[in-house]
C-alpha cells in the first residue's frame, strides 16, 4: 500500500515537473512575440530606454494611423499595397499549391506507376532545400524571363516550394481513407471522378485544410526570396516592406512593430477559423499507412 502511494505520487510530481517545464519554455518562446505587440502600440522612446520598460506607461494606436497615412506624423510607406500584394500572392500560390498537392497526393496514394518511389523522394528532398540557397539561381533565370518584380514570379516560387510539402500531407490522409469505401461507390454507379469528389475528398478536407494553412503561412511569411525577387511598390510584400522602417542611422522600430503585428494577424485569423480542421487534420493524418 506504501508502495503504490508513494509510486503515485511520484508520477503526479513528474506530472507537475512536465506541466512546469512546458509552461516555462511556452513563455520563453511568447515573450519576444508579446514584446512587439506592446511596442507596436507604444513611442519609440519607450521601446528604446535603458533599462528596458516592460509594462508600457501609455498604449496607443499612434504607430498604426502613422504606417497607414493618419494624424499629424505620418511614415511614407504605403502598407495597403503591400498587404494587397502579400494576399494576393499567397492565397494566389496555395490555391494553385493545394489543386496539384490534391491531385498528386491522391495519385501517389492510389496509383501504382515506375519510379513512383524515386519522384516522392525527389520532391522531398526539393523541400528540403532552404529557401535562401535558391535565391541566386532564381533571381538569375526570372531575371533572363523577365519575371523578377513581378507577382507571378513570387507566385511561381511559392507554389514550387509548396507542392512538395502539400503532396506529402495531403498523401498520408488519402492512405488512412479505406480504397474499399471508393471501390463500392463505383459499384453503387458512381464514376472514379465522383467516387473521390463525394465520397474521398469530404473524408480528407481536414487534411487539405491543414495543409492549406501551411502553405498559405509559408507564402505569408516568406521574406528571403521576396526580398531578392521584389523591388517595387507594385510586388513588394509586407515581410520585405519592413525593410522599409531601416534608415542609414535609425530605425524606426514602433513602426516596424506596428506592421509585424498587422502581418500577425490574418495568420492568426485564418487559423482561428480552420483551427477545427486543422487539429483533426493533423491528428487524422500523423500515421501513414
Amino acid at each position: 500500500m506504501t508502495v503504490s502511494v508513494e509510486s503515485r505520487a511520484s508520477k503526479q510530481a513528474k506530472k507537475v515537473a512536465l506541466w512546469l517545464a512546458t509552461f516555462l519554455l511556452m513563455l520563453v518562446m511568447c515573450v519576444p512575440g508579446l514584446w512587439v505587440v506592446l511596442s507596436a502600440f507604444r513611442p519609440n522612446r519607450e521601446i528604446l530606454a535603458k533599462p528596458p520598460v516592460w509594462v508600457p506607461e501609455e498604449l496607443s494606436l499612434v504607430n498604426f494611423g502613422k504606417i497607414f497615412g493618419f494624424g499629424a506624423e505620418q511614415v511614407g510607406i504605403p502598407v495597403g499595397s503591400y498587404f494587397t500584394n502579400s494576399l494576393i500572392i499567397a492565397l494566389t500560390s496555395t490555391v494553385i499549391a493545394l489543386i496539384i498537392g490534391v491531385a498528386g497526393g491522391y495519385s501517389f496514394a492510389r496509383y501504382r506507376f515506375r519510379f513512383k518511389g524515386g519522384i516522392f523522394l525527389g520532391l522531398m528532398l526539393f523541400r528540403a532545400v532552404p529557401g535562401i540557397a535558391l535565391s541566386l539561381p532564381v533571381f538569375m533565370m526570372w531575371s533572363r524571363l523577365g519575371l523578377v518584380d513581378t507577382k507571378l514570379g513570387l507566385i511561381i516560387v511559392y507554389v514550387s516550394l509548396n507542392v512538395p510539402f502539400t503532396i506529402w500531407l495531403i498523401d498520408g490522409f488519402f492512405r488512412q481513407i479505406p480504397q474499399a469505401l471508393s471501390e463500392a461507390a463505383q459499384v453503387d454507379g458512381c464514376t472514379r471522378w465522383q467516387a473521390f469528389w463525394k465520397i474521398e475528398f469530404p473524408l480528407a478536407k481536414s487534411g487539405i485544410a491543414a495543409a492549406g494553412v501551411f502553405a498559405f503561412l509559408t507564402s505569408w511569411n516568406e521574406f528571403a526570396l521576396a526580398s531578392q525577387l521584389t523591388r517595387s511598390t507594385d510586388s513588394k510584400t509586407l515581410p520585405v516592406g519592413l525593410l522599409d522602417f531601416t534608415a542609414q542611422f535609425t530605425i524606426d522600430w514602433a513602426g516596424m512593430c506596428a506592421m509585424a503585428v498587422i502581418i500577425i494577424i490574418p495568420a492568426l485569423i485564418l487559423t482561428f477559423i480552420v483551427q477545427k480542421h486543422l487539429i483533426a487534420g493533423l491528428t487524422f493524418g500523423g500515421v501513414k499507412g
